[in-house]
């Protein structure tokens, strides 16, 4: 940065000793936004964080901070040059109802047996796959020879499952760097950013680093969705990673998709993406869009399952009695704003039934847990089902993919209310641990839900993937193949027993 201004300000303000986190964006969006392309702004500030802070604001909105004056009284001054109309230019979707009617039938495919055995999602990528993620996102990967080294990976995740013995696969969320975040780099005007640049958006910093610390990996390596403009599907989301399972395997495949709320939660950040939306419930509303499309390419192309992931359900009712945590947890992303917990879980539940409304409930699923970056599990949440239980009663999914084998979630007799109609995904491995669990153990939880629910109704999975982030794995693949053996075993024993 030069020593002093080169240059005259358009237009100038005195932020006095807020902080990024505390208003300073609001009153900085409030005096660039009638500035011209080109024209400057110059902020005056005593607050020593925004030297870290702005440029982050800055590369995350296209704005240049192009000078910093340091002066003798402690003040400093910012000039910041707003984006170039080039540099901006923004592609507008146009609105679209939350639920859109679709055209496109759902193709037959084979109902799941009971007892099915299926991982969640992720599968731990090969080093190499690891580097092509990273050259990929950095531009340094033609996206030819990424989706040719992904072919080869999943193909991997896919003979693992196999020699397990699975009844469903996935492809082991090979392609994506995250099971959410990954769409930020599909969707038109939604890019990825480190979490690092996320700092001057949350109200207290320090605890939101000490937070993303538990990831036990980089933050700048983590990425987030971040929205500049209208989104829309220019491509499918998943719809690729489906066609090619099904190009090495006739068995049924699932797909995880992050869900609805999610992805609000995710990607709706004041200061950020209200440069495109009114508000969240707008911004849903695109989501809602965007999902129903992609639910509705993968069920015309044979999915045996659609899940949609929703961890930060747990976030809503868990987080507050996390000690320590200030009614915040870094818990999969979930930055964005949060209204009191019966608001969140209706605004939640109307999502969902939105985006499976008209589609067959039995090839819909929902996945809850309580975290899943670190294999400590005291740095995660925890808290039986019973606040959300109403919550779950109230959606049309056909399927509940629940975490059950870690003692955070509590009893399972707690789901005992569930509808009589829908299926229990029952986790009876617990990912975050080393030690592989026996088939006595695996049989005993299975039979556990198979006394309140009956065999009919119920699927057996892991607690949640073996590497919900890609540069985190909780599991080898070796360990990950081994207990999914464990299931496989339980399953066939059960099935004998039962007769299903």
């Amino acid at each position: 940065m030069d020593a002093q201004h080169s240059i005259r300000p358009d237009s100038s303000f005195d932020g006095g000793d807020l902080d990024c986190g505390s208003g300073l964006l609001l009153l900085i969006r409030r005096h660039i936004d009638p500035l011209a392309a080109g024209q400057t702004l110059e902020i005056l500030s005593t607050d020593a964080t925004v030297e870290v802070d702005l440029p982050a604001w800055c590369r995350m909105t296209g704005n240049d901070l192009i000078s910093l004056e340091k002066r003798a009284d402690g003040q400093s001054s910012y000039l910041v040059r707003k984006g170039a109309p080039a540099e901006r230019e923004v592609k507008v979707a146009a609105a679209a109802p939350s639920a859109p009617v679709i055209d496109r039938a759902a193709v037959d495919a084979p109902l799941l047996r009971p007892l099915s055995v299926m991982g969640l999602g992720s599968w731990p990528r090969p080093s190499w796959m690891l580097r092509a993620v990273h050259d990929r996102m950095a531009g340094r990967m033609p996206e030819d020879e990424f989706q040719a080294t992904a072919d080869d990976a999943v193909s991997q995740s896919v003979d693992a499952q196999l020699r397990a013995g699975v009844d469903v696969l996935t492809d082991g969320e090979q392609r994506r760097d995250s099971y959410a975040s990954f769409v930020g780099g599909i969707l038109e005007n939604c890019q990825l950013i480190p979490l690092t640049d996320l700092l001057p958006y949350v109200s207290d910093p320090v605890k939101f680093e000490k937070e993303f610390r538990a990831l036990d990996i980089p933050a700048h390596e983590v990425r987030h969705p971040a929205v500049f403009g209208r989104i829309a599907r220019r491509q499918p989301l998943a719809l690729h990673e489906l066609k090619y399972v099904q190009s090495i395997s006739d068995k049924p495949v699932k797909i995880a998709l992050p869900g609805p709320y999610l992805l609000t939660r995710t990607m709706w950040m004041e200061c950020l993406s209200d440069r495109a939306y009114a508000s969240r419930e707008v911004l849903a509303e695109d989501i809602v869009r965007i999902l129903r499309e992609e639910l509705a390419d993968l069920l015309h192309s044979g999915v045996a399952l659609v899940q949609f992931d929703e961890p930060v359900l747990s976030e809503v009712v868990f987080a507050r009695a996390k000690a320590g945590s200030g009614g915040r947890s870094f818990m999969c992303g979930a930055l964005g704003e949060k209204k009191p917990i019966n608001e969140e879980l209706a605004f939640a539940r109307d999502l969902m039934n939105a985006v499976v409304a008209g589609f067959p409930r039995e090839r819909t699923a929902m996945h809850v847990c309580r975290g899943n970056w670190s294999p400590d599990e005291s740095v995660a949440l925890a808290g039986d089902y019973r606040a959300l239980l109403p919550h779950f009663k109230q959606l049309d999914v056909g399927t509940f993919m629940l975490e059950l084998a870690t003692p955070r979630a509590g009893e399972i007799e707690i789901l005992r209310e569930l509808p009589d109609d829908r299926r229990i995904g029952v986790g009876v491995v617990n990912q975050k641990l080393k030690e592989v669990e026996s088939v006595d153990e695996v049989l005993a939880r299975a039979e556990a839900a198979i006394a309140l629910f009956g065999p009919e109704r119920v699927l057996l999975n892991p607690d949640c993937g073996f590497a919900t982030f890609a540069d985190n794995p909780l599991a080898s693949s070796r360990i990950a193949e081994a207990k999914l053996k464990s299931i496989v075993a339980a399953s066939i024993r059960l099935r004998d027993k039962y007769g299903v």
